[in-house]
């Protein structure tokens, strides 16, 4: 992808102004393909494909999680971690009000304001990653130490069995 095709996502703004290292990788987006359409048109493991959920708790307190685009969270699993009693997934008006992203484009950099940030604790043993870079249809590869260094992300257990 050439220089000057890269979108001008918060994302892209976000870690060029912190001096990130990243690949862009564009690929032709399907509505509701998910991570497997990404790992399929960019020819990588859906495992390094790692999905933005936006959730909230039950005080409306929201945050991200980080997960392998194979994998899910377990909201039971992630709640008692957090010390609270529920943590569900945010409605496509409430992920766009909490990150000033579109439901398949949320990417982890750049929000609106800052959230709390977790990560499956096996995103960050990988060499590269694959996450939104805050479109639809585009990631940006980076180094997985950027997550904890950039965001503050905090590795966790939550995948669900």
């Amino acid at each position: 992808m050439a220089k000057d095709k890269i979108p001008m996502t918060p994302a892209v703004r976000a870690l060029r102004s912190l001096g990130v290292s990243f690949i862009p990788r564009a690929y032709a987006y399907e509505d509701k393909g998910g991570t497997a359409v990404a790992a399929r048109e960019l020819k990588v493991d859906e495992h390094r494909v790692i999905k933005t959920l936006v959730l909230e708790d039950e005080g409306h307190n929201p945050l991200l999680m980080l997960m392998h685009g194979d994998c899910q969270v377990s909201t039971k699993a992630l709640g008692r971690i957090l010390g609270v009693k529920q943590v569900m997934p945010c409605d496509q008006a409430t992920v766009t009000r909490h990150t000033g992203y579109q439901v398949g484009g949320v990417s982890p950099f750049g929000t609106k304001r800052p959230l709390p940030v977790y990560v499956e604790r096996g995103v960050l043993a990988l060499p590269a990653i694959l996450i939104n870079g805050g479109k639809r249809g585009f990631l940006v590869e980076i180094d997985p130490a950027e997550l904890c260094r950039l965001l503050g992300a905090k590795a966790v257990e939550a995948a669900q069995d």
